[in-house]
């Protein structure tokens, strides 16, 4: 959630949430296996990604479980730290729709390990915003364990997962 400093609950101007996790690979191969769509594609958009994740760019993710090509605009692609990125979200704040994912890395442990970390903002402090914004803080956290399960084990958790 995000408040202004010294206000109370009822000034609440919009929700957000972060989501973290700890991968066993370095920082450099992790940022790749986001920003590769033929990677990314192999454990999280199971319908396929098109295009890298690269500044001032538009790709598109697809899932098999939900059809049909979602656009995703690239905000900033800072390797192998950072991927900002914007895609529609209902019940969100901005005037275009859309809300703000950002990803972090960070290495941990000598760099044998990476710290993700996923923020996604801007839905407006109501049912249906907290609803939305709920139903992404589950997508991303099931994002991050397909992550970790593939790219350290080579296994893909989405496989089956919702159909």
């Amino acid at each position: 959630m995000t408040e202004s400093a010294g206000s109370s609950a009822t000034d609440l101007t919009e929700l957000s949430f972060t989501v973290t996790g700890r991968i066993a690979r370095p920082v450099v191969e992790t940022y790749e296996a986001v920003a590769d769509p033929d990677r990314l594609s192999r454990y999280f958009t199971t319908g396929g990604a098109q295009g890298r994740l690269e500044s001032g760019t538009e790709v598109t993710w697809d899932f098999a479980d939900f059809p049909g090509a979602f656009p995703v605009e690239v905000v900033e692609a800072s390797a192998p730290q950072r991927i900002v990125l914007r895609w529609d979200g209902e019940s969100a704040v901005d005037e275009s729709g859309m809300t703000t994912v950002t990803f972090t890395f960070s290495p941990l442990d000598g760099d044998t390990r990476t710290l993700v970390s996923i923020t996604e903002s801007a839905w407006h402090p109501t049912q249906d915003g907290a609803r939305n914004a709920f139903g992404n803080c589950m997508g991303w956290t099931g994002m991050l364990a397909a992550l970790k399960a593939w790219v350290e084990h080579g296994i893909n958790l989405r496989d089956g997962f919702y159909s």
